[in-house]
């Protein structure tokens, strides 16, 4: 039976930044629509005829965050399992995998994933119904269906080179406009141009791991993106993903939001893993820039968010 500390590492806390970045991003968004934190001191955040309160935004930000951080955990363990089965697990390098090493049954770790998927739907519901956004439910579905289907199912879109992709549409755009639109109901340059820069991160995110796994991807019949492309243009790949974001921000800067411009020190984190990845180091090297990756999306979504909402 896994210990505590094994389901803890086989929830991947790592990736959680992913979750909680388009969160940031999409408040901040909704925040800086409706005229910033200065809106809200002098009574003024009203848009499209509709008063948005601070409580009220606050509030559906949290659940958001509750269906983004239930959604990324169930994905992990629905990953975890479905790998597992497939043995492409079996000389994994990284967190424990529960499925592969027999910490945990593979029905057991099944049931964890839909258990989280479950606390997102309904979160999700709630949401829905508060913010009378009826068409999030079947983005909702999409979501969850997504996530199971990265590596699940007969024909895992995640071992045919499209996981950038999905990550991409459901972490970025997805996850960020989602927010977005349930705390204000509408949506902004700004906000399209943060939702696209964190989809770019999440997908650096996942580049760089699937970058360390290509030798045992390719030998468990797994194609990524990585596979596909090759050692050198993934890493070159992954510094584009990486680097993309901070030009975006002058988009944000364009639609009015110049404190955006604090996110550059985002760049400070993001040094070193480009570094790591661009001189060529493999295996157990890599690890490093996957968590570092991923702190950086978070430091960028938290400047970003912030500076929209100023």
């Amino acid at each position: 039976m896994a210990t505590a500390a094994q389901w803890i590492s086989g929830a991947r806390l790592r990736t959680l930044p992913l979750a909680l970045a388009p969160v940031l991003i999409g408040t901040g968004a909704a925040i800086g629509s409706v005229g910033g934190f200065t809106s809200f001191i002098i009574g003024d955040y009203t848009q499209n005829g509709h008063d948005h309160s601070l409580g009220q935004i606050f509030l559906r930000g949290v659940l958001a965050l509750i269906v983004s951080l239930s959604l990324q955990i169930g994905s992990n363990f629905a990953n975890d399992y479905s790998d597992g089965i497939r043995g492409t697990d079996d000389e994994r390098v990284g967190p424990v995998r529960l499925t592969a090493t027999g910490a945990a049954e593979p029905s057991t770790v099944r049931r964890a994933a839909f258990m989280f998927f479950g606390i997102a739907g309904v979160v999700g519901i709630a949401l829905v119904l508060i913010s009378q956004a009826w068409w999030f439910l079947i983005a909702g579905a999409a979501a969850v269906a997504a996530a199971w289907f990265y590596t699940g199912g007969k024909k895992p879109y995640g071992y045919m080179g499209l996981g950038e992709v999905f990550v991409f549409v459901f972490f970025g755009l997805v996850a960020t406009l989602g927010t977005m639109w349930m705390q204000v109901g509408g949506l902004s340059i700004s906000g399209w141009a943060g939702a696209i820069a964190i989809g770019s991160l999440a997908s650096a995110v996942l580049m760089v791991n699937n970058l360390r796994d290509i030798p045992t991807d390719i030998e468990a019949g797994k194609i990524t993106l990585a596979v596909k492309l090759g050692d050198h243009r993934s890493r070159i790949a992954y510094a584009a993903l990486v680097l993309v974001p901070f030009a975006l921000l002058a988009l944000a800067i364009l639609d009015g939001h110049p404190a955006v411009a604090l996110a550059i020190l985002a760049l400070v984190p993001a040094l070193n893993p480009l570094q790591t990845v661009l001189r060529g180091t493999t295996g157990r090297g890599l690890i490093p820039p996957i968590k570092s990756t991923g702190l950086t999306a978070l430091a960028f979504a938290s400047l970003t968010g912030l500076g929209l909402a100023l």
